[in-house]
């Protein structure tokens, strides 16, 4: 997320660079009570007005500048959910000033994330999905700070007499992993092991994991469902080196599963794989539910294979309809609209309405990933068939243009489709990534297709990629 900056002070106090009185003219019809009121003179931008205006006014000068963000829906770029059906609107308006923290006070709504934490310890095989704990977030990113807390805690409870002390704990990953993970590390002091990618493997290595981990390692991060091209991580072959490593050394390291967006595509539409609670190594899982969850923006899961592998100490307690209640948060405030909203979504679509909306996504994404097959001048790395994802890089001889042109095209015509380069050891491959969501049709496929059809021949006459800043072509990390 950026930093944002104050303005100057000359356009803070209203004024233009030059100290010239800055002004728009409003539609004059903002004026409720005049609409010949003169409205010509803007409010500041960078501290308050000094006096009120009519609502409408503040929401018309509001609403008119956001109109230059990119359409949402045609945001290829984020995981993000970005529809849901009008009453799920109404229920999270409806929500939106319980304070989600005040158990005691909206107790109903305590009692919908705690069936929500049931219901995905159940959809994840569980051993014993009542025994199983778990808590909302406020998206995947809080969940894997709290799952690393879990696990850096059991590891320092392991390590008593070595930590805090010249031991350094570490935590073993691929280099694609989310940014979150980096954050992780970086707040909570564990020393990141990053597995490169290499060649066409683009991911984690399950013998290159277990060679990574010693006696300070707290954990094994594996992804299901890599953001830069959508691909499972191989979680039972990662279980399978750690289970032989612990044979050889003694040395008993857990998994954690960051399944953001596979962990609710896996369970619907590959019944077969093997990745979840069914393994015993695998000690927690987070989710977005805001993402394949089919949740606005707001929401994520972390669960535990049960109490064990979450630490007493980590969990603070409240009173809950004059029972304990246990709590794992970094956050305090926030809505419980968004929990209302995943409960709302999970009672609408059942078992049965979330495979079918998946397995939408998915057929979207095979589809439009065979479209850019088809084209000489694409090679495709993903098609699609794990997350709904794909990763489509310029096939070999293509002098004309580049994947950054072709992004910055698509966008001209409303599309936000983004281009970036692979990390460390990939550096030199350069690709375009489309998410395919609930929302995204078949219909609007078919137009992105056409547009890149319209927009091909004129890419091809270039003398040459135009070019763009390497340093800021990087990976989008929704």
């Amino acid at each position: 997320m950026s930093l944002h900056r104050g303005a100057d002070s000359t356009r803070g106090s209203g004024s233009t660079s030059d100290g010239e009185p800055r002004s728009r003219m409003l539609n004059p019809f903002f004026g409720e009570a005049d609409p010949v009121s003169g409205m010509t003179s803007a409010p500041p931008t960078h501290r308050l007005p000094d006096g009120p205006m009519p609502p409408m006014t503040a929401y018309r000068i509001v609403h008119d500048e956001l109109m230059l963000d990119g359409n949402a829906r045609l945001n290829l770029a984020t995981f993000v959910t970005t529809w849901m059906e009008p009453q799920a609107g109404v229920l999270m308006g409806e929500c939106r000033d319980k304070n989600m923290i005040d158990k005691d006070e909206y107790p109903r709504t305590a009692e919908l994330e705690r069936r929500c934490v049931a219901m995905l310890a159940d959809l994840w095989n569980a051993p014993d999905p009542a025994a199983s704990v778990g808590c909302s977030t406020t998206g995947s990113s809080e969940a894997a700070m709290l799952a690393g807390m879990a696990l850096k805690r059991r590891w320092s409870a392991r390590n008593a007499d070595r930590y805090p002390g010249a031991a350094r704990p570490n935590l073993v990953m691929g280099i694609n992993v989310q940014v979150c993970w980096d954050k992780f590390c970086n707040f909570w002091e564990v020393e990141p092991r990053l597995v490169p990618m290499e060649g066409d493997r683009f991911h984690l290595d399950p013998q290159a994991a277990a060679d990574l981990c010693d006696e300070n390692t707290i954990g094994v991060v594996a992804v299901l469902g890599s953001t830069f091209d959508g691909s499972y991580e191989p979680v039972q072959e990662i279980c399978a080196a750690l289970d032989a490593l612990q044979e050889r050394t003694g040395l008993d390291v857990p998994v954690h599963v960051d399944g953001a967006s596979g962990a609710m595509v896996a369970p619907f539409l590959d019944e077969d794989l093997i990745w979840d609670f069914r393994l015993p190594r695998v000690s927690s899982i987070n989710t977005s539910g805001h993402k394949y969850g089919l949740v606005y923006p707001g929401v994520g899961w972390a669960l535990w294979r049960s109490q064990h592998e979450l630490p007493e100490e980590l969990v603070f307690r409240v009173n809950y309809l004059g029972g304990d209640m246990p709590t794992f948060a970094l956050n305090f405030s926030r809505p419980g609209a968004q929990v209302v909203a995943q409960y709302y979504t999970f009672l609408r679509l059942g078992w049965e309405g979330y495979r079918a909306v998946q397995q939408a996504s998915r057929d979207v994404a095979c589809k439009l990933s065979d479209r850019f097959a088809s084209i000489d001048e694409f090679r495709l790395l993903t098609r699609g068939d794990e997350l709904p994802v794909f990763a489509v890089t310029t096939a070999p001889g293509v002098k004309s243009f580049d994947v950054f042109d072709v992004s910055r095209r698509l966008r001209e015509q409303g599309w936000l489709v983004p281009a970036y380069t692979f990390p460390k050891n990939r550096e030199d491959l350069s690709v375009l990534r489309v998410v395919c969501r609930n929302g995204f049709s078949a219909d609007l496929a078919d137009l992105l297709a056409e547009d890149l059809d319209r927009l091909l021949p004129e890419l091809r006459k270039q003398p040459g990629p135009l070019g763009t800043d390497i340093a800021k072509a990087t990976a989008f990390h929704h």
